[in-house]
């Protein structure tokens, strides 16, 4: 089992979460973050005053799968949050060693 987290531009979430749906990837969990990349922020004009935006809003995805949906769930996630602009995000994968569904007991793969 493996966690893979993805970085991502906000107007992206919904194509993203129809590709892992449609890989039979059920459970996501999207938090609002902000941060910067190679990028590092912007400047904006904002009533006439020029100021910079250290930090860019982002969306953070994170979903636990089994070992033999990894590669395939990254590659969704990458198609579909390709917009070949610079800020598209990254994705991460690290090991999950024990999931526990809370309302049944059940561990691991059937937890899922």
């Amino acid at each position: 089992m493996k966690i893979v987290m993805a970085v991502i531009k906000p107007f992206k979430l919904e194509e993203v979460r129809d590709a892992l749906t449609a890989l039979g990837v059920h459970g996501l969990t999207v938090t609002e973050v902000k941060g910067y990349g190679r990028q590092k922020g912007h400047t904006e004009i904002y009533r006439g005053a020029e100021y910079a935006v250290s930090f860019l809003p982002k969306i953070k995805i994170e979903v636990a799968v089994s070992a033999d949906l990894v590669a395939p769930a990254v590659e969704a996630i990458a198609a579909a949050a390709r917009t070949g602009q610079i800020g598209d995000g990254k994705i991460f994968v690290m090991p999950l060693e024990k999931a526990v569904r809370i309302r049944t007991g059940e561990t691991d793969a059937d937890a899922l």
